[in-house]
């Protein structure tokens, strides 16, 4: 992929970034003005601090382009060295996640934060940046034939397991889901055998079936999305609210800031219902442009992730693209009776400073790649000009000399000089095979 075609996809993702962030700011206002005002006097107070939250996110996307991180330039310092900040971001999700357990606060029954300060902070977010960032690396280290599959296999064990039973212990299931959707692509996209891509998808089937069923709040929740009118006023009450909100929105939408359905009827509606309210006020047009945005933001993750010039890179910008828009998927699914309800809030848009910061953070990540591409693509042209090869250029004039005719080739060596066979007699340099 040309340097331009790069480019113009960075510029595509961050175009599309900065509309998700405006029309969330839009919606978590219009969504939360109501019972802002009723229970804090200030109908902006969300708005309020989505905004300080976008603010840390802007500076953790530019951080995240700016880092320049090369899987060769291991152990040359934490911003170069891609497994050193892996480990560095996974092992303090782990501590949070762990200390969730203890001093955790929950919410709806689940126990998800710590407060750092006045911040609430949920862990399991930053824990899949920290498994993206290590499974790339790892994948490139067995594309590279620097471990062998069983290598690969125990050290991905090493970096799951942890995360998937200390967020399990919450109990956030949806996050679970997320987290080992996004490494089953990455593993995909690093092309792991597809039989046993296949084996590890039937066995995770089984394994999620099985815990759906032992777990009785899960199980509620499968029979809710099965038939949510079986029980109106409890379990299937927030799908049905959901569906309300569509069902009035229709076309068009019943207009900007008119909902009824925030007047304390959906829960959670600045934060894993949003889209309903979209869906509402904006109706199925509005609702179709935040599936169309995310579309788009896949079709430029997955070009950046062509550009790339080395195997991390690729691995990177493909896996942190697709746990985005996996998590946009199983959001939108849930809130259109699609698939049980799962807590995952759509990212971007959804009211929460730990999933925009992170979310934000990912995004330059995967433009620090576009950089990176780009700027490698520039070096090479650049060395090209003005560094030949011998085994790049071999020009060939015919002159005519004193009373005959001789072709004589003209050759550069690696310092640039100019070989003359036909005048200084010697043998021309030896091309290297390839």
């Amino acid at each position: 992929m040309s340097r331009a075609k790069s480019q113009g996809a960075a510029h595509l993702l961050m175009g599309v970034t900065i509309f998700l962030v405006l029309i969330g700011l839009l919606m978590i206002y219009s969504a939360s003005s109501v019972s802002d005002y009723v229970h804090n006097a200030d109908s902006a107070y969300h708005l309020k601090r989505q905004l300080s939250f976008l603010a840390i996110g802007a500076a953790a996307m530019f951080a995240g382009t700016r880092l320049d991180l090369r899987y060769s330039s291991r152990g040359a310092g934490l911003l170069r060295d891609p497994e050193s900040l892996g480990w560095i971001i996974w092992g303090a999700s782990v501590i949070g996640l762990l200390a969730v357990l203890v001093v955790g606060i929950g919410k709806w029954g689940a126990q998800r934060w710590i407060l750092i300060g006045p911040i609430p902070i949920q862990p399991s977010e930053f824990a899949k940046l920290g498994c993206i960032l290590t499974a790339a690396v790892l994948l490139a280290e067995w594309k590279r034939h620097e471990i062998d599959g069983g290598q690969l296999a125990t050290r991905l064990a090493l970096v799951m397991v942890p995360v998937i039973v200390l967020v399990m212990a919450q109990p956030d299931m949806g996050t679970t889901v997320s987290i080992v959707a996004s490494i089953y692509l990455l593993c995909w996209l690093g092309d792991v055998s597809g039989r046993l891509l296949a084996a590890v998808a039937v066995s995770g089937g089984v394994l999620g079936g099985l815990m759906i069923w032992i777990e009785p709040y899960r199980f509620s929740r499968l029979m809710a999305f099965v038939d949510p009118w079986k029980d109106p006023k409890g379990d299937g009450f927030q799908i049905i609210q959901s569906l309300y909100a569509f069902g009035s929105g229709g076309i068009t939408g019943v207009g900007l800031g008119l909902s009824k359905q925030k007047f304390f009827y959906l829960p959670a509606a600045h934060t894993d219902f949003i889209f309903a309210i979209i869906g509402e006020e904006l109706g199925l047009i509005g609702t179709l442009l935040i599936a169309a945005a995310f579309g788009v933001m896949a079709y430029a993750g997955i070009r950046i992730s062509l550009s790339a010039k080395n195997n991390f890179d690729r691995l990177l910008a493909g896996g942190l693209t697709a746990m985005i828009v996996t998590q946009a998927v199983m959001n939108m699914a849930a809130v259109t009776g699609l698939m049980p309800i799962t807590g995952i809030p759509l990212p971007l848009v959804s009211y929460g400073g730990s999933s925009l910061i992170f979310t934000l953070a990912c995004i330059g990540l995967v433009l620090g790649v576009a950089r990176r591409s780009s700027g490698s693509t520039a070096v090479r042209a650049k060395s090209k000009r003005h560094e030949p090869d011998v085994t790049d250029i071999t020009a060939v004039r015919t002159s005519k000399t004193r009373g005959s005719n001789s072709a004589v080739s003209v050759e550069r060596r690696r310092n640039g000089r100019p070989y003359l066979s036909g005048i200084d007699g010697g043998k021309p340099p030896r091309r290297k095979r390839a």
